[in-house]
């Protein structure tokens, strides 16, 4: 499928080229809150904040610095989004649909979204890695809301790239970072689930909850890319195992935790994707 015309991504993705962010990337990643340090293992990089790119969101969030980011990793040409727009930030469940775009503009290589998440899972507390098999969405948005042509009905079965998952699984093997997995219930956010919710996530198949991701892969289908999406446990959801998630313990289990998920990108760079 061929990403669909966006004046917007063309003009974007011109002003990347035009600074030597011409595409031949193996992997691009965005990362997630305390994640950004991802971008410290990359070296030859050329780094454009958001807000001199033309049509990119700012992202307010602290643990989000808001900045595009190509180097090598491990060898291979990446493209890494520190930091991501929230639709509770902007109000629009679309507020990613440039960066994604332009992913799709520059050589459309597979994207790697993660994110901090609250768990549901006994066995994957803080600090745990899990790999996010598919997504319910319970926001009641959708980042497609006003697309006018047919391409808006984009298919969700295997959203989350099987191939990409395989690979991912297979160099937390090699790693020896254990990878859980799971079902991603995406929340509108920004306040925190209440315990009630929480159950009612659980008694519809959610193993993970959080405030972002699921309008990406959307938007990542939209444009004909493939996708793969990890989360980093920070805490336990409201209400289990005495869950009670707050922003400062999202940063504080995420920073400690991104040495896991900077080994684990670069093991999977090492395998065909």
């Amino acid at each position: 499928m061929s990403a669909p015309d966006d004046p917007r991504v063309a003009e974007a993705a011109a002003f990347l080229r035009a600074r030597g962010l011409a595409g031949g990337y193996r992997l691009a990643l965005v990362t997630g809150t305390g994640l950004g340090s991802l971008a410290e293992r990359l070296t030859g990089t050329i780094v454009l904040p958001y807000g001199e790119i033309p049509h990119f969101p700012a992202s307010g969030v602290s643990g989000h610095a808001g900045r595009l980011v190509a180097g090598t990793l491990s060898g291979e040409r990446v493209l890494l989004f520190q930091g991501r727009a929230h639709p509770y930030e902007h109000g629009d469940a679309a507020v990613m649909r440039v960066p994604v775009g332009v992913v799709a503009a520059l050589g459309a290589p597979p994207l790697l979204l993660t994110n901090a998440a609250g768990s549901l899972l006994p066995g994957a507390g803080p600090g745990s890695l899990a790999l996010i098999t598919d997504h319910i969405n319970l926001s009641g948005l959708n980042p497609l809301y006003g697309e006018p042509s047919d391409t808006r009905f984009v298919p969700m079965v295997e959203a989350y790239d099987p191939a990409l998952r395989a690979a991912l699984t297979a160099a937390a093997a090699e790693s020896a970072i254990t990878l859980h997995a799971g079902v991603y219930a995406w929340f509108s956010g920004p306040s925190f689930e209440t315990p009630a919710e929480i159950r009612m996530a659980k008694t519809l198949g959610a193993d993970l909850v959080g405030m972002s991701t699921a309008p990406e892969v959307i938007l990542a289908r939209f444009f004909g890319l493939r996708v793969a999406a990890l989360s980093l446990v920070t805490n336990y959801a409201a209400g289990f195992e005495s869950g009670a998630p707050h922003h400062a313990e999202t940063k504080r289990v995420a920073a400690q935790a991104a040495d896991d998920v900077g080994r684990l990108v670069a093991a999977l760079l090492a395998r065909d994707l």
